[in-house]
């Protein structure tokens, strides 16, 4: 516990005057505990939080260390009890409590930059394990932005605590962008771009009002590559397939990008019809029955799409499939739509 004063004393905010507060005030207390924790460089704040805490950076770092002395005085807490001895340190340990809520809930739980380091792994394996899909997030972190007013966001960041509004932007992308990458590993462009903002707002190269600024902005091409299938006319799964089969390397005229969207649908027909039974991943001559139906449909790709290029597309495709579909109706789309 005194670990965790310490560390929050160093950052402006007060354990002590939180705990002496009344009921009512304690939220927004909270809030401005909850918002120096997260700050890089709390010596240059002096007296109350205010409106000039906006202009020091956010420390990632910061927030994981004290999230971690959080955890650890929970974890004593709970191992004292039932002693009754618990109840001396309950208002303190509650409320380191809750300021560790708080702090998690301006993020999502999924940490992107251990995506990132697992990319180059997972783009080489030749068979596909199953612990390291990124799993479908549960409904309460979903996201639409569609239904995102990103005018009415820029004025909450102006008028309110630009740190916290930045930091709950960067969460629900966080999230949308997971949720976009797991349907559709193209999108991996969007995932570097993403970390680099995140990393250069915590190396201070831009300050608060630049990094919001390019949140809103990469909200706006998220937002329209999540209704890019539309313009296309493809389902999110066909859109998948045609971005494997066309990204990076293809350059195609129109005709043969229809060809490959005709191509690409043919093929998630057919093995959805006929070949993804129920468990088709345990069993080698079910793989092989896929893979020879993907080699047979793809034959059907333009003739660019030739020798080690199309033999490349095939391996891909059925990495893609392994990944993605389990058989009987079950997929990571089906997941997403349920």
């Amino acid at each position: 516990i005194a670990e965790v004063k310490a560390f929050c004393e160093e950052r402006g905010a007060d354990i002590e005057k939180l705990l002496a507060s009344k009921a009512f005030q304690k939220v927004a207390l909270i809030e401005d505990a909850t918002k120096a924790i997260v700050l890089k460089d709390a010596k240059a704040v002096e007296g109350p939080l205010d409106e000039s805490v906006d202009k020091i950076l956010i420390n990632d770092e910061s927030k994981r260390k004290y999230l971690v002395l959080a955890e650890n005085v929970n974890r004593l807490f709970r191992a004292i009890k039932p002693d009754p001895s618990v109840n001396e340190f309950l208002p303190v340990c509650a409320l380191i409590a809750v300021i560790a809520d708080k702090t998690r809930t301006l993020t999502p739980p999924a940490d992107i930059s251990k995506v990132m380091s697992g990319v180059e792994a997972l783009l080489d394996r030749s068979i596909a394990p199953e612990e390291y899909l990124i799993r479908e997030l549960p409904e309460s972190f979903r996201t639409d932005l569609s239904k995102v007013d990103f005018e009415a966001l820029r004025k909450k960041f102006e008028t309110g605590r630009k740190r916290m509004e930045a930091e709950r932007l960067r969460g629900l992308l966080n999230t949308k962008l997971l949720q976009m990458y797991n349907l559709n590993h193209a999108r991996i462009d969007y995932l570097e771009k993403f970390q680099r903002m995140i990393d250069d707002y915590n190396a201070g190269s831009i300050n608060i009002e630049e990094f919001f600024k390019r949140l809103v902005d990469f909200a706006r091409g998220l937002k329209e590559e999540e209704k890019r299938g539309i313009a296309e006319n493809l389902s999110e799964e066909d859109l998948a397939l045609f971005d494997l089969l066309t990204k990076p390397e293809m350059k195609l005229n129109k005709k043969q990008e229809q060809e490959v969207k005709k191509v690409a649908k043919e093929l998630l027909e057919t093995l959805k019809r006929e070949k993804l039974v129920l468990d088709w991943r345990k069993r080698q001559h079910t793989r092989a029955m896929v893979r020879l139906c993907i080699e047979q449909v793809l034959d059907k790709l333009p003739e660019v799409f030739a020798g080690d290029l199309w033999q490349k597309k095939c391996d891909l495709t059925y990495q893609h499939v392994y990944d993605s579909y389990y058989g009987e109706g079950r997929s990571i789309y089906a997941a997403a739509q349920s």
